[in-house]
């Protein structure tokens, strides 16, 4: 506690943005991020990775609920579509190799490891047309997604 003042109180959600924002598309996470963090409060902790697999499950840990947003590409939506996953729509999947790790895995091993996860966990994902091109910004119709992910992640963290 410091002196005359309240004490700091860690931030119990957690934002994680995934993406890499040099590859056009695939930076749309980092960039709604960036307009979520100037309208939440101190209770949501912004975080930007470039991670993946078991990687993530460290800067899960402890939080009581997070929002991750990521580009996604299933060519079963048009480009822009703002799409929202629970955890229960992870189901197990096997990777190619013993050296994958996708969310399914990450919540089974902190299941096993009885670590101390979100319990209100949800993704926010924008449908994009090419994650894995250089280029500076993402195409018009993914950016154009950006008010309404943001809208979407700021509900999903109750602000």
């Amino acid at each position: 506690m410091s002196e005359g003042g309240p004490p700091v109180l860690a931030p119990t959600k957690l934002l994680l943005a995934l993406g890499n924002d040099l590859l056009g598309d695939d930076g749309i996470g980092p960039l709604i991020a960036r307009v979520v963090a100037a309208q939440v409060g101190p209770e949501v902790e912004v975080v930007e990775s470039g991670e993946a697999g078991l990687a993530l499950l460290e800067l899960l840990i402890g939080y009581e609920g997070a929002v991750i947003v990521d580009a996604i590409q299933t060519a079963e939506h048009p480009v822009g579509t703002v799409l929202v996953f629970g955890r229960d729509d992870f189901r197990r999947v096997v990777g190619p190799s013993a050296h994958y790790a996708g969310l399914p895995e990450v919540f089974d091993l902190a299941e096993r490891l009885n670590l101390s996860m979100p319990r209100d966990l949800w993704v926010v994902a924008v449908e994009v047309a090419n994650p894995f091109d250089f280029a500076e910004t993402p195409c018009a119709e993914v950016r154009a997604a950006i008010p309404a992910a943001a809208a979407r992640v700021r509900e999903l963290l109750g602000e």
